[in-house]
């Protein structure tokens, strides 16, 4: 869930320079963004762990039901879940041959 409050809150804190809660000066909402990030870690987490999980958007229609059935609060806003399991394929999986080469991806000083 992500969280514009709590977020704003967090960083009007005085070790974080500010003391208001002015949004004007985040250029994007970072409150997404962070709430992508950890939703990223935890996917990877799960990978790692040996688990099948996947991300999946909750699109605006299904927001009300989503918060009903899960108890939101109104000022959280469900962006998406993770469902998490043991993953269906018998054995792992070799994915080198779908990799790109490195140096399609990684570029120093120009594109």
């Amino acid at each position: 869930m992500s969280c514009k409050r709590v977020y704003l809150d967090r960083y009007a804190q005085p070790d974080k320079g500010w003391t208001d809660r002015d949004e004007s000066r985040w250029p994007v909402p970072f409150w997404h963004i962070d709430t992508g990030m950890a939703a990223l870690l935890i996917l990877l987490t799960a990978v790692d762990e040996g688990l099948g999980a996947v991300y999946f958007g909750i699109t605006p229609p299904a927001v009300p039901k989503f918060r009903a059935a899960f108890g939101v609060p109104d000022d959280h806003e469900p962006i998406g879940a993770i469902a998490i399991g043991h993953d269906a394929e018998p054995a792992a999986r070799d994915l080198r041959a779908r990799r790109r080469r490195l140096d399609d991806m990684v570029h120093f000083g120009q594109w």
